[in-house]
């Protein structure tokens, strides 16, 4: 199948595989490239139009993929090249195009070039790192690893720290080395040339460092790496040399970015990237702004953070639209209702987020509403981060009972249980012993369940999915909000010159009473979408009783007599 067309990404809708998680062809316990193979007609059914693939390159998995040693060779875990080029291929056929994870802020301190750096000022990688001498004996700055712990390790034979600003075991690449940014190139193009259609760029705002390295008395030190000097001149000057010959599709994790940042990343005159991820709205359950808490989701912070960067990307930048992912807790759980309104919440929080504008990316099992596994002990957890903070909250005076209450709510491990085929023994994921300890609900909440059930979770992704493509005002429309101080009603308006859609979502357990706007013309409006039965059919008014988790989509026709 001719995959080729200009900006199809701006009508798609693109499902995120981990694939460590996601089907496991074999006994091994892990997910593996024949897994998704064998899963790629229950996508196509789906209706998605790529895949993104998180890293599956040769790695010690001391971040699950995300430490590479060899760009060029797949992780024997996940099978071989020729498994992966089969992928490619069948996926193809299918009308389903590939997305690779690319890390290149960091390698793995396995990779031959941070293996003939360490100990050895001479070697001819050595300055494909960063390093620094001590200060007072001491690590070159206060920077903070975002794993935990300081961002400097000693090379004791050298008596010089380099920086991670992840793992130890993830040593930052040095992108003021031209010699660096060549080899990115030549990783980048050898995937184009197989065919691959994009890539999702691993925290790429951070590879520009300051080069003054100061201390932050402030902060953790991203004042002085996150958005840095250099970055959009490195991303323009990769974007010319590799993307925009290749055609490719390009995705940026910005962390802890601002919107006028990408903005410029994803500016539409296509010189850096396609699209850009922000985290800023999966920080409204942050107590005091920090991770590590745990507290109810601010509703109408939510919404606030939403009207800002749709307002702020319309006709400016372009916004990859998620609840869920590998860094991120089963949305369901976390602003929805897992239990007794399961299948409600999680229609309408796909709802409110894929009538946007941007680019929706589905996290797998996200179509059949997996919740979190609701773990309860520590060696329940394989996640670095969640371990490591652990023993960090327990040395800070916080109670087990209380650190595993925060892990239960904010670990990574929530979304990297194995996804649930069916209610065999390991919910279908494996014949084996699975990596991760599969959530406890999976004998009702699995594929096969899904499938067979037209009113399921599935098949309103399916009608979302759809939506996008045959709703134009989706793709072009502005960004109203219609309700921004109500306190359990998130309701906007995407408008065209030719059509308006309301969405409007419940977000609470409660019935509520809801008013839409008395000037809003809805003479030619009809409901296009609901999760509950009989709303279509329903006579638009102005006055709607929404009960516990409903949304209603309403499509407007403009200049109709």
């Amino acid at each position: 199948m001719n995959l080729i067309h200009k900006d199809w990404w701006r009508t798609a809708t693109i499902y995120q595989i981990y694939p460590k998680s996601f089907c496991d062809s074999g006994n091994k316990g892990v997910g593996n490239i024949k897994g998704i193979i064998s899963k790629l007609d229950y996508l196509k059914t789906l209706g998605i139009d790529a895949i993104w693939l998180t890293p599956i390159y040769e790695s010690p998995m001391i971040d699950n993929g995300y430490d590479i040693s060899d760009y060029y060779n797949i992780n024997p875990d996940f099978g071989c090249m020729e498994d992966f080029d089969l992928l490619l291929k069948i996926a193809h056929e299918k009308g389903i195009r590939i997305i690779l994870d690319i890390v290149v802020n960091h390698t793995s301190t396995e990779h031959h070039w941070f293996q003939s750096a360490l100990g050895n000022k001479k070697s001819e990688y050595r300055d494909y790192y960063i390093w620094k001498d001590p200060v007072n004996s001491e690590a070159p700055t206060n920077w903070e690893s975002k794993f935990g712990g300081n961002a400097w390790e000693l090379d004791e034979k050298t008596g010089q720290y380099y920086l991670h600003l992840f793992a130890k075991e993830q040593a930052d690449l040095n992108w003021e080395n031209p010699k660096v940014r060549d080899e990115v190139k030549d990783i980048i193009s050898f995937w184009a040339e197989k065919g691959v259609d994009g890539f999702r760029l691993d925290v790429i705002n951070l590879i520009s460092k300051q080069q003054d390295y100061q201390n932050d008395y402030q902060g953790d030190g991203r004042c002085f790496y996150t958005d840095g000097p250099r970055v959009h001149e490195f991303l323009q000057e990769i974007s010319d040399a590799v993307f925009n010959k290749y055609g490719s599709v390009t995705v940026g994790e910005m962390s802890s970015t601002s919107l006028t940042q990408c903005q410029q990343y994803s500016s539409l005159d296509g010189k850096e990237l396609s699209m850009v991820f922000n985290f800023h709205h999966l920080k409204a359950d942050y107590k005091n702004g920090q991770k590590w808490t745990v507290m109810p989701f601010d509703f109408l912070e939510l919404k606030s953070i939403f009207n800002h960067w749709q307002q702020g990307m319309f006709n400016k930048g372009w916004s990859a639209l998620f609840w869920c992912n590998h860094d991120q807790p089963r949305v369901v759980t976390r602003f929805g209702n897992d239990e007794k309104y399961r299948v409600e919440s999680a229609k309408m929080l796909a709802t409110s987020i894929h009538m946007m504008q941007g680019t929706p990316y589905v996290y797998q099992g996200e179509e059949i509403g997996m919740t979190n596994p609701h773990y309860t002990s520590i060696e329940q957890y394989r996640d670095l981060e969640s371990i490591n903070m652990y023993y960090i909250m327990l040395k800070q005076g916080k109670s087990e009972e209380e650190v595993l209450a925060i892990l239960a709510q904010k670990s990574r491990d929530n979304s990297r249980t194995p996804v649930q085929w069916d209610n065999r023994k390991n919910a279908g994921f494996t014949n084996g012993t699975p990596w991760l300890e599969v959530a406890g609900n999976y004998s009702e909440v699995n594929v096969e369940q899904a499938i067979k059930d037209v009113d399921s979770i599935f098949y309103y992704y399916q009608k979302l999915i759809a939506l996008r493509k045959e709703v134009e005002v989706i793709t072009i429309g502005d960004y109203t909000d219609l309700a921004q101080e109500h306190s359990q009603v998130f309701c906007y308006q995407r408008s065209s010159d030719t059509q308006t859609l309301i969405c409007i979502n419940n977000y609470y357990s409660k019935h509520v009473e809801f008013e839409l706007p008395a000037d809003l013309i809805i003479k030619n409006g009809k409901y296009i979408l609901s999760n509950y039965e009989g709303v279509l059919a329903d006579k638009v008014k102005h006055s709607l009783a929404l009960r516990p988790y409903e949304c209603r989509v309403l499509l407007i026709e403009n200049n109709r007599c």
